[in-house]
This record gives structure tokens, C-alpha cells and sequence, in this order.
């Protein structure tokens, strides 16, 4: 007869990753937690989460069952959005990076940054396009879903990187490729947004690259506030967009 494990796992074929919560949930009380650790089918990888014996979890599956079981919502974003959709104009080298994305009161808890992954974490916690997850859509990765941001909001997320003035040109080379975007979402999340950095610098991107869905955007409704902003000390300044951007980016044609 199958023991509980062994039901659990068959009807979950595709589980990495297990926290204790749920598997309590799961009729595996914290007792049986430990006598299935002992016996070997489950490995401790901090208190109260496991790996499936056999397993190596990649972020990604740990991410979504993260989500999934403790009903959490860390959203795969920026860069690493872009690039899940293929988007992205060049590979990263070396190990690649995970740009996810946490409200501040669902910090990632520590032993997910310590732990060693196939993918650099770089968590992000930020507000600047509010918490109601406009933009946000599951995609399937594998066989788990996951949050991740569409490219509208994405791009966004790039912009708003505390490294997205060094990278202007980089983030340009994406927006060209932009060719699809929805302007209904776009103009939601532009007139919620509380940055007017990251306003002036993706509408000025979009206009400069001559999207047709520029066109349907009411930038009118878009509050770009009065004063100057210096994207960069030294550099080109665009009246229109009242800031200083990178020249190389200016004059890139």
C-alpha cells in the first residue's frame, strides 16, 4: 500500500519544492514531515520547505510553488519578463539574472536569497506602478505557471531600475522591438505611475522608435510634473520631455 508521500507525490507529479503549511493541508502533519525527512523522501532545505528527493528545484519552480501553495505573489518582471517572451535583443552572460518583484510587506523570505539557484535573484520591492498588479498576466514555464509581467509593464520595470540610466541605449534596443504593445494597458499603468522619470523616458522611447500604438496613447492625461529632469549630468537635453538624457541615446538613429 502507498504510503501518504507516495500518494501525494503521484498526484503531484511535478512537484520540486514543498512547504510545510501544505503539506499539513495535505494531511502530513509535521511529524510525518519529519519521518518522511529522516526516511530520505524529503530533503530540508530551510525550516519548513523541502525538496522531492531526486530533485534539483530550479528558481523558477520554487518560485511557483512559493506562490501557489502559500498563496503568495512574487511577479517575475523587468528584463527577465522581457526576455521569457522573447523580447530581448541579446543573451545575458554568465548566469543569468531573475528580476522578481515583491510588495514590501512579502519580502522573499532569506533562505530563498541564500540558497544557491540556477538563476541570480535580484529582488526588487516597489509601488511606482501601484499594488493591484495591473499588467501582471500567469504564463506557463515548464509545467508550472507563474506570475510574470506583460511587456507593457515590463518595460516600465526596466526604466525604473536603480541601473536604468547606465543602460538607456540597451533599454532602447528592447523598446524598438516593442511593436505589439496595448496602448488601453499602457495608458492605465502610465497614469498610475508615480514616477515621472520613467514616464518621460518611455514616452519619449516610444515616439522615438514611431510605434503605431504611440499614436493611441493620451499623453494629455499622463502627469509629467514641471520640473527638470537630469537623467544624466552631462548629456543632450530634450525640451519637450524637459530632461537631460544620454547623448549616444539622442542621436542613435
Amino acid at each position: 500500500m502507498a504510503t501518504k508521500i507516495q500518494r501525494l507525490l503521484e498526484s503531484n507529479p511535478n512537484m520540486k519544492v514543498a512547504f510545510g503549511s501544505w503539506l499539513s493541508l495535505q494531511g502530513l502533519d509535521e511529524k510525518s514531515q519529519y519521518a518522511y525527512t529522516k526516511s530520505g523522501w524529503l530533503q530540508r532545505l530551510s525550516k519548513g520547505v523541502y525538496k522531492v528527493r531526486g530533485t534539483t528545484p530550479t528558481l523558477f519552480q520554487t518560485i511557483a510553488a512559493y506562490n501557489n501553495q502559500l498563496g503568495k505573489q512574487c511577479v517575475i518582471g523587468a528584463y527577465t519578463a522581457l526576455e521569457l517572451r522573447g523580447y530581448s535583443h541579446y543573451l545575458s552572460m554568465g548566469k543569468p539574472k531573475a528580476y522578481l518583484y515583491v510588495n514590501s510587506s512579502n519580502r522573499l523570505p532569506q533562505w530563498m536569497m541564500n540558497e544557491e539557484w540556477d538563476m541570480t535573484i535580484k529582488a526588487v520591492t516597489t509601488s511606482f506602478l501601484g499594488d493591484d498588479l495591473k499588467g501582471v498576466e500567469t504564463m506557463v514555464i515548464g509545467t508550472d505557471t507563474l506570475l510574470v509581467s506583460s511587456p507593457e509593464r515590463a518595460i516600465l520595470e526596466c526604466l525604473n531600475l536603480s541601473d536604468a540610466s547606465s543602460n538607456l541605449l540597451d533599454i532602447y534596443y528592447v523598446m524598438e522591438s516593442l511593436t505589439t504593445l496595448r496602448p488601453r494597458l499602457l495608458q492605465y499603468l502610465l497614469e498610475g505611475c508615480t514616477s515621472q522619470k520613467v514616464k518621460r523616458l518611455f514616452l519619449y522611447m516610444a515616439e522615438k522608435a514611431n510605434h503605431p500604438w504611440y499614436k493611441s496613447l493620451k499623453t494629455d492625461n499622463i502627469e509629467l510634473g514641471s520640473y527638470r529632469q537630469m537623467i544624466v549630468p552631462k548629456g543632450k537635453y530634450i525640451r519637450k520631455y524637459n530632461m537631460t538624457i544620454p547623448t549616444e541615446l539622442a542621436e542613435y538613429e
